[in-house]
């Protein structure tokens, strides 16, 4: 189930960015202490950002946001189409949640913006990650280094998608 973070979801908003495993190529692990301090009551309480739950927990976060040129790579750095975006505990990964909750991310965003792109990047090392970007049909524009690694940037589009 996809819904907005709630208070309960504050100590598993901590184990995600805190997990060593989940910050592998995401620029690493948070230190729990420094979460425990800076983190509000309703962690992720914003347009754009969705909790993912199972059986009553949260089990990982799903985003859609647009790039702001901070963020932007150097494959199209003046675009600023919306980035998806997903971090999930290690003890959800390999089930399919990731596929299917940015699946219906993807799906409502089509239906709230036909026509418009959706970008996305990861660490081409990062292989769950880009697997994951094949089977939600994002297909490659370019690669870049940041952050010391090699970057894959993506593209769904709408269009795309019917044509496939």
């Amino acid at each position: 189930m996809l819904r907005e973070s709630e208070p309960r979801d504050r100590a598993a908003f901590i184990e995600l960015h805190a997990s060593p495993q989940v910050g592998m190529y995401v620029g690493g692990p948070r230190p729990r202490d420094e979460l425990e301090r800076t983190m509000s009551g309703t962690p992720g309480r914003r347009p754009g950002i969705f909790v993912v739950e199972r059986d009553g927990a949260m089990i990982g976060t799903v985003e859609l946001n647009r790039r702001g040129s901070e963020y932007r790579s150097q494959v199209r750095p003046d675009a600023g189409e919306p980035e998806l975006g997903y971090l999930f505990l290690p003890e959800a990964w390999g089930h399919g949640y990731a596929a299917e909750a940015c699946g219906a991310v993807l799906a409502w965003f089509a239906a709230a913006l036909p026509g418009s792109p959706v970008v996305l990047c990861t660490q081409t090392a990062n292989t769950r990650s880009m697997r994951l970007a094949a089977k939600l049909g994002f297909t490659e524009v370019g690669r870049y280094e940041a952050w010391g690694a090699e970057q894959w940037f993506g593209e769904w589009s709408q269009s795309h998608q019917e044509r496939q």
